[in-house]
């Protein structure tokens, strides 16, 4: 089976090929070719904003953001919009995924100006690097209430020009901003009541009918997932048990599910989880693969196993590189357009299968002529198996025979398309999510491949990703490992490494797990217990050290190294880290009391330390099928 494209090691020579042709991410080779005078970040373009006394233009996004392509399509590679970008500014590119520090103080300026953020992140900075202007996704013309990029340009440059001092002191006054938001609001200890407010306020965004929480987009919220499976479990709650499992049902039968390949798209853009961005991240497949695991094992229910199991087959087939290692991603797009890599017409289904299976695969994913995206058809199951089987006339027995049969042919069919680009970078945090969920599904399927997987992720990221002082590096791609590990990468591989000890017995994980715990109090806490900071002492500087609590699209930094920190305590009973844990959270006390649902990571620690590690529910056991 072909695989996802790789981006390329370095582009081919193009007439404008800029400093990013230097570079290892995918997201900023991207742009090499662009006719901006694009600079990474770094001493060169911050030293040239200075003795220029010229404003920084910030460009944040990632490899598979179908946005960030369009606007590089409709403004980075125009040679007029670049001209003034290049006379105006200096222009910086920023992978997120490997800059997480600059996109944290710099998306967090964003939501402080406009309410919002997204990506690609558009930010004007002084040239000591203090943000005054912040957007997203800004149009080649004026439209939808957005002025056009041109036109923002023109702006900015003249304000700089002739009214420099409001945006100055604009400047100032958000980074103080900035600095108050990155401090906890005060230590205050949490006790499990919190987690019942928290369950209580997820109950108040339920949707009933096809779950999940809010209206759309739809975001998965693991995190949410397990603190209701937890609560459920501590207090026998059913409403909370409904929740998870409603939401697990449906993100299971919509769209944001790829139902022929294994694996979940970032989010649903409706409320139904039918029409997906396409991009395929690894820390989200990693969060739901043990989400729906632990689903599995609280109610014994064989379709949660089969969603497990069918995503990580998907990223050991896909995503693991022949070193080890797990790839970040797989685009949106595909020969440019968005989702084309797995959308089907019914004529298509017919060329490839004998008529039975062909009419049963279009009754029960939903594949029609009128399509239900943009012309064709989006895999999904709205209705159930005895449903379809009895319109097709046919046993449920029968039904899943022709479905199970028509699936290696089409999978096949599928492969040979044009595949979303590939970005095959290796991230430690990413990697340890990983990992952990292939050890933890490993004990619960009885299943050695993961284990494997798992112990050959492990062994590659501790071997490749570690720096010569005993840190920790940040990404790995072409033979090249760079960049300073963040508070992230140390706690997601100190948990993963607890993981694999759990799964395997192996006291080796037990130890590198401790030698990672020290670490992270050694290089992210100050002297006194309390939250840990992003970045370690000796990171480059930015205008705010950030110190978050809250969940994002993964599980906060801080909550995970608590975590980690705390299962360590059971393991070693060593009190002095379970104190540490404690403070960690506590550190974000008056915050969690405020809104508890936005700290789901913070309370699974809190429901650890107060009840201890979970038993298992029901027999392991590989799902059939």
């Amino acid at each position: 089976m072909s695989q996802p494209q790789s981006a390329p090691t370095s582009p081919s020579p193009k007439p404008h090929q800029n400093r990013l042709a230097q570079e290892t991410s995918p997201y900023l080779l991207q742009h090499a070719d662009n006719p901006v005078d694009w600079y990474p970040w770094g001493p060169e373009a911050l030293e040239r904003a200075q003795a220029e006394d010229r404003p920084i233009l910030l460009s944040i996004g990632y490899a598979a953001c179908h946005w960030c392509h369009v606007m590089e399509r409709e403004s980075f590679t125009n040679e007029v919009t670049a001209q003034k970008m290049n006379d105006h500014f200096v222009c910086i590119k920023v992978d997120r995924e490997e800059r997480v520090d600059i996109d944290d103080v710099y998306m967090a300026a964003a939501v402080a100006m406009t309410g919002s953020g997204g990506w690609p992140l558009t930010v004007f900075l002084t040239p000591d690097k203090k943000p005054f202007f912040a957007g997203t996704y800004f149009p080649p013309v004026d439209m939808l209430g957005r002025p056009s990029f041109s036109r923002l340009l023109d702006r900015i440059a003249t304000l700089w020009q002739d009214e420099r001092d409001p945006l100055v002191t604009q400047a100032a006054t958000l980074t103080e901003h900035l600095e108050q938001l990155a401090e906890p609001a005060g230590a205050q200890s949490v006790s499990p009541v919190a987690i019942d407010r928290a369950v209580a306020q997820l109950g108040e965004d339920f949707d009933p009918r096809y779950g999940g929480f809010g209206p759309a987009p739809k975001f998965p919220a693991p995190m949410s997932l397990e603190l209701l499976l937890r609560h459920h479990r501590r207090t026998g709650d059913e409403q909370a048990l409904t929740m998870a499992v409603t939401t697990l049902d449906g993100m299971a039968k919509g769209g944001m599910r790829d139902h022929l390949g294994g694996g979940f798209a970032r989010y649903s853009t409706d409320e139904r989880w039918l029409v997906p961005h396409f991009e395929k991240m690894l820390y989200d497949n990693a969060a739901l693969a043990r989400i729906y695991g632990q689903a599995f094992q609280v109610t014994g229910a064989e379709r949660f196993a089969r969603v497990a199991c069918e995503t990580l087959d998907y990223v050991l087939r896909e995503m693991q590189s022949p070193v080890g290692g797990f790839y970040s991603a797989t685009d949106a797009d595909s020969e440019g357009v968005e989702g084309k890599f797995f959308l089907w017409t019914p004529d298509e289904i017919a060329e490839l299968l004998p008529a039975d299976q062909a009419e049963a695969w279009c009754a029960y994913y939903d594949v029609t002529a009128a399509g239900n995206w943009e012309g064709k058809s989006i895999l999904h199951t709205p209705r159930e198996l005895p449903e379809v089987a009895a319109e097709l006339g046919c046993s449920v027995p029968q039904l899943e025979a022709l479905l199970a049969t028509a699936q290696a042919p089409l999978l096949a069919a599928r492969s040979e398309r044009v595949p979303p680009l590939l970005d095959d970078k290796i991230l430690t945090s990413w990697n340890g999510l990983m990992i952990g969920a292939l050890a933890e599904c490993s004990r619960i399927f009885d299943e050695p491949r993961y284990l494997t997987a798992a112990e050959h992720a492990a062994d590659f990221t501790w071997s490749h990703m570690r720096r010569d002082d005993g840190g920790l590096h940040r990404t790995y791609r072409a033979g090249k490992a760079h960049l300073d590990g963040y508070l992230e990468d140390y706690a997601a591989l100190c948990d993963a490494f607890i993981d694999l000890h759990e799964a395997s017995g192996d006291s080796g994980h037990l130890e590198r797990a401790g030698q990672l715990a020290q670490r992270l109090i050694t290089d992210f806490q100050e002297t006194e217990p309390g939250a840990f900071y992003a970045t370690a002492h000796h990171h480059e500087a930015l205008p705010v050290r950030m110190r978050s609590g809250q969940d994002g699209a993964m599980a906060n930094a801080n909550a995970v190294a608590a975590l980690a920190l705390a299962r360590l305590s059971l393991h070693s009973n060593d009190d002095t880290l379970r104190q540490v844990a404690e403070a960690a959270i506590a550190a974000h006390g008056k915050l969690i009391e405020r809104a508890p649902r936005a700290f789901a990571s913070c309370l699974k620690v809190t429901d650890l330390l107060a009840e201890g590690p979970l038993p298992m529910e029901c027999a392991a056991g590989r799902p059939a099928g």
